[in-house]
This record gives structure tokens, sequence and C-alpha cells, in this order.
């Protein structure tokens, strides 16, 4: 789809789903020239199809694709639910403490069921009980897909994909938030109907999801569901949270600008207030990024976040990675700071041999950049 359609199907798009989640229809005028294959297609991208699908019905319109997509997002909340009560209770037995993370809390805030698409389930546990999650996922069930610095990726067909997440962020990817939130058991709350569940408090959710969304805003982008999770979190806590504590805690993340950013123009797209060209601009950025960004908005980041602005400084990233990066790439390199320069050397020689290819795109989509 070229770009002025993609564009033009997502302002329908924003447009549906500011009135699905303020249980408002839409105006005749505005669907009457809907082209429902091509918003279908956007929708997808964002995953905001129930949305949109909710909106669709409520003035009358059952595009079969929308309505498969609303009954099939249905029907995974309810399953994941399930599943994850189950490996929840079985972690309770073992005496594993755990949180459950992000859209498994945000979709029930939501005003109907499946409004919040979910492509997987978090949940933060002991990660001294690795191991024993591990077995556990297995009598569930579930493959382990992938294993990374702090995180277990587990699949179950037809539908099931659980993250175990030992940290809140991996190192080499935000050190500052990683930092920040080492340790965050500190910070959590016990649940009170059971003995090793743990939640955020309100304030606590607020700052988690925004840092979150902020590391993938600055790494491949993010999506217009993104400020629909903002925008439902407010209109649900809004006005009970303890705006000085999340002030001095924006602070210290870094991302006192971002929030103010991403809240108000939450509110405006979800209200469907005018916006500024700034406005408009930031929001063509989520609109073009899709929910989980592009390789285009990776390098335009890397350099102007990891890279300070520069290419120069961008290349000398990529070749001499800080150390978070290069243990996590190379991982003998814990063994001793002695093989600091080998690793280096072993890096750069592993990318130009096994990955030449994705080294040459980089480099030539670097010099269109």
């Amino acid at each position: 789809m070229e770009k002025r359609e993609f564009r033009k199907n997502a302002a329908d798009m924003i447009y549906l789903t500011a009135c699905a989640i303020n249980n408002k229809k839409p105006r005749q005028e505005r669907i009457d020239n809907l082209d429902l294959p091509k918003l279908f297609e956007v929708c997808q991208n964002h995953i905001l199809t129930a949305c949109v699908a909710y909106a669709l019905e409520s003035v009358g319109i059952k595009d079969n694709e929308f309505t498969q997509a609303k009954e099939k997002a249905i029907r995974k909340n309810i399953l994941l639910d399930v599943e994850r009560g189950n490996i929840l209770r079985r972690l309770e037995a073992e005496k594993i403490w755990y949180m459950p993370l992000k859209g498994a809390i945000l979709k029930d805030w939501y005003p109907k069921l499946g409004m919040r698409q979910m492509s997987d389930n978090d949940i933060l546990f002991d990660i001294n009980h690795r191991n024993d999650v591990r077995n556990i996922m297995k009598e569930f069930g579930f493959e382990l897909k992938a294993e990374r610095e702090v995180v277990d990726e587990y699949l179950k067909k037809p539908i099931y994909n659980i993250e175990m997440h030992g940290e809140l962020f991996m190192e080499y990817q935000v050190g500052s938030m990683a930092d920040y939130y080492r340790g965050i058991k500190e910070r959590i709350l016990k649940d009170d109907n059971n003995e090793f569940g743990y939640h955020f408090s309100n304030e606590e959710f607020y700052l988690f999801m925004l840092a979150h969304e902020y590391k993938h805003f600055t790494l491949d982008g993010t999506g217009v569901r993104s400020l629909v999770d903002t925008y439902i979190f407010l209109r649900k806590f809004k006005c009970s949270l303890d705006w000085n504590y999340i002030n001095t805690e924006l602070d210290k993340l870094g991302i006192a600008e971002y929030e103010k950013q991403n809240r108000e123009l939450a509110i405006k797209v979800c209200t469907l207030k005018q916006l500024t060209l700034e406005d408009k601009k930031l929001l063509d950025y989520y609109v073009m990024s899709g929910t989980y960004g592009n390789k285009e908005n990776t390098l335009k980041n890397s350099i102007k976040y990891r890279g300070k602005g520069s290419k120069l400084g961008y290349m000398l990233y990529r070749l001499f990675p800080p150390m978070s990066f290069l243990e996590v790439s190379v991982p003998w390199v814990k063994k001793s700071k002695l093989l600091i320069p080998p690793a280096y050397i072993y890096r750069f020689y592993r990318c130009v041999t096994s990955s030449k290819k994705s080294v040459e795109r980089e480099v030539k989509q670097l010099g269109k950049t």
C-alpha cells in the first residue's frame, strides 16, 4: 500500500478506534467512503482490528474479516487468561514469586472484551528459579523458542505465547532503565488473595508502561495502540495518581519530556481533538511505525539516540558496542577483561562473514539516511 493510502486509512482507523473506546457511534459521513480491505490491512498492522470491528458493528457494518478478527481476539484473550491462571497457580504451588505485566492487566480496562488484542502474555518472576520455571512450562506443553539475557519466550500451539521475564529490561537495550528497574521487587506490592503474587501500584504501572513504550519508541518505533493504552490508563486513574511521585521518577528515568508529549498526544488522538503541526508530525511517526516498528526507524533512532545524532558516532557504537551489548553478543567475554579486545575482533569477523548480507543492507541504508 502506498504511504498516502496508508495514512488515509490510518486516519479512519484512529477515528473508529476513538469511537469504540468512548462508546460513540461513528458519523455517517465518516463511514460512507471507507475502503474496508485497506482499512483492515492498516488495523492489522496496528493490532486495532477488534476495536474498529466494534465501531463498525455499532453502525450495522459487519465485514467478515473484521468480525473474524474480533472473535479471534476475544477467544485468544479468554484462552490466554486460562493458561496464565494455570501457570500462576503452579508458581504459587512451587513458592516462586511472580507478577503479570502490561497487556494482561491493561486489557481489562478496555470497555469490551477483545478490544485490547493480545499477542502474548508477559510475566515477571524470580529469576533464581529459571530452571524450575522452564520445567513447569515444559510440563504445560510449552516449547522454549528463544532464550535471551533475562527473558525466556515460550510457545504452545495453536495460539499461546508466554514471555517469562527475570528482569524488566535487558541491559544492552536501554541500560539506564535496566539499572532503574533492577531489584524492582522491593517496590512492588503483595497481592491480597495469594501468597506469591505481586502487582504494581498505579503510579508504578504507569511508569513502567511509559518506560516500556519509550524503549520501543527509541528502538524500532511503536504504533497507535500504545497511545490508546496510555489513554485507557489515564481515563481510569489520572485523577487518583500521585503526580509528584511520578514526576520525580520520570526525571530519574530521563523520560519526563517523552511522558508529556505521549500523554498529551494520546488524549488528543483518543478524544479526536484538534492537533497542532507538531502533534501531526509525532502522530505520523506512530502511524508509520506500526505496532512493532520497522528497520528504517531502527537505523534513524540508533543514529539519534546511540550515535548522539552522528553517523560516525553510530558506526563507532556498532563497531565498539558497550560491554552490556558485547556480553550478550559474545558471552565468553565475561570470563576476563583480557578477552575484551579479542571479543570485538571476533564479533567484527562474525558480522562480515556469517551476517555479510545484513551488514551490506545496513551500510546501504546508512548511506541513504
